[in-house]
This record gives C-alpha cells, sequence and structure tokens, in this order.
C-alpha cells in the first residue's frame, strides 16, 4: 500500500514538531514546514522526511512548498495548519497593525494554505485538513481579545468549510488545546502589557496573572501536568478516523467544551448541513 502524504505548517517546535514526528512514526510520508528550515537540527531529512520553507502569509512560499512536496511523494492527503502565534494584552493595547498581522497569520494564513491544496483534494476526489485552533475560539479569553477573536474567526471558517465541502469529500477538522505551560510553543509575548495609561497597565498585569494561575491550575487536572503530546495524537485522529468537527485537546479543553454542551454541537451541524448543503447530484430541496 502506498504510503499516505501530510503537510504540516509550524513545525519549527511545539505541536507542529510533535505532530511532524507522530505522522513519521506511523509510517507515512511527512513534509514538515517552517520559516527557517535551515535552522532546524531535530527533523532529520529523509526518504519520508522533507523539511522545507513556508510562510503563511507568503503564496509564493506556499506553492513552492507543495511543488516541491508533491515532486518527492506525490498526491498530499492530509494538510495540518498548525502555523499561528498568540499575544497577551487588552483590547486597547493592540493596534490596528497588530490585531491585522496577528489575523494575517492565524486566519488568512491557513486561508491561503488551503487555497492552494484544495484544487487537487477536489480533482482527487477527496483529502483531510486539520486546523490547529484554541480553546479560546470557542470561549472568551479576557487578556487575549485578539487573539480569541482571530481563533474564534478559524473555529467558524473549518465549520463552514466542513459543511461545504462535505458532498465533494474533503474532511475539515478543528483541534483546539487547551492549557499547555510546560510548553513554549508560539511568539506569545507580553509586551504589550506596558501599553497605555496608569490603569490599563495596571489591571492588564492584573488580568495576565490571573489567567496564569488558572491556566496553570486546569492544565495539571488529576495532578500531572498536561501532555502536548495528547494534541499530535488529537490530529493524528483526525486524519486517520471517523472525528467531529471540532475536537477538544487536553483534560481542560474536554472539561470545558462540556460545560459549553459543545458535545452537542456536532449533532447540531449535521442535522443543519442537512437543510443547507445539497448533494452534487441530487435535487435540490
Amino acid at each position: 500500500m502506498q504510503k499516505k502524504t501530510v503537510l504540516i505548517t509550524g513545525c519549527s517546535s511545539g505541536f507542529g514538531k510533535l505532530t511532524a514526528n507522530t505522522f513519521h512514526d506511523k509510517g507515512w510520508n511527512v513534509i514538515a514546514t517552517m520559516r527557517s528550515p535551515e535552522r532546524e537540527t531535530e527533523l532529520i531529512a529523509g526518504d519520508h522526511m522533507l523539511v522545507t520553507k513556508l510562510d503563511v502569509t507568503d503564496v509564493d512560499s506556499i506553492a513552492a512548498a507543495f511543488d516541491t512536496g508533491r515532486a518527492k511523494f506525490g498526491t498530499i492527503d492530509t494538510v495540518v495548519n498548525n502555523a499561528g502565534y498568540g499575544g497577551h494584552g487588552l483590547f486597547e493595547q493592540f493596534s490596528t497593525t497588530d490585531a491585522r498581522a496577528m489575523f494575517e497569520t492565524n486566519v488568512f494564513g491557513p486561508m491561503n494554505v488551503m487555497r492552494q491544496v484544495l484544487p487537487a483534494m477536489r480533482q482527487a476526489g477527496g483529502g483531510t485538513i486539520v486546523n490547529v485552533t484554541s480553546m479560546a475560539g470557542h470561549l472568551p479569553l479576557p487578556g487575549g481579545t485578539i487573539y480569541s477573536a482571530s481563533k474564534y474567526a478559524l473555529v467558524g471558517l473549518t465549520e463552514a468549510m466542513a459543511l461545504e465541502y462535505r458532498p465533494l469529500g474533503i474532511r475539515f477538522f478543528n483541534v483546539a488545546p487547551g492549557a499547555y505551560p510546560s510548553t513554549h510553543f508560539s511568539a506569545s509575548t507580553d509586551r504589550r502589557l506596558d501599553e497605555g495609561d496608569e490603569q490599563l497597565v495596571a489591571f492588564s498585569k492584573r488580568q495576565r496573572a490571573q489567567l496564569d494561575a488558572i491556566s496553570q491550575r486546569m492544565a495539571s487536572e488529576g495532578g500531572t501536568i498536561a501532555d502536548p503530546q495528547e494534541v499530535a495524537d488529537k490530529i493524528f485522529a483526525c486524519a486517520t478516523s471517523d472525528m467531529p468537527i471540532n475536537n477538544p485537546a487536553g483534560g481542560d479543553a474536554e472539561m470545558l467544551n462540556t460545560m459549553m454542551r459543545q458535545d452537542k454541537r456536532q449533532e447540531f451541524l449535521d442535522q443543519f448541513a442537512a437543510w443547507t448543503v445539497p448533494t452534487m447530484d441530487g435535487e435540490i430541496v
């Protein structure tokens, strides 16, 4: 049987690197992409691992990565949109430029990647796209409003595309990690916490401390620190199993998911799809 191939963005660290190793260990061909592959020392290129450049904000680099991957492995069966970054600060502490930059990577970046792969997946009769979102895309994150807004946008985009492309055989999934304080996965910084007037700065730092404290507690529910491998395993399950569109990763994420009754959302989405999505050759109702 021919090996399947996955392309993963944001593999220089964290969830992306773990996911690349997980797929590789499970026998897949892996196209591990990142902005600066020349700095990579842990992912070893070989017969079934290609490490190459991809910047989700640069459509030319995206096209080049897909061309290089197809030249080595042929058809790309699954794409994992993992690249993204966070940032702490109150709404007033984010400039419009900062907000646009975050949406450019966290929302338009995955869009750029999906535009590149969808035509080939349609022609092949199917494929899988997994978007790594966040529980901040399912519930409001005080002290991270712009980040939360970007992840809400990606969650909504993925849900809508899952319904839209279902008749074409292309599956879409969200994987929403909870808190993983033992890792340092993104370009999140606290540089904005000192911006603004005295009241804003003081409250911003209190909000940040509160969020840190609750994140630490929730990530260690049950007495053990959450293992980021859970996220990679959930991504792999989406690529290989029949999973719901929305998939929390981590004990805290699953708890919050249930509290919000998100466990019922797939049932609603299936019913909504029956009302709104035509089949490829059936009668329009």
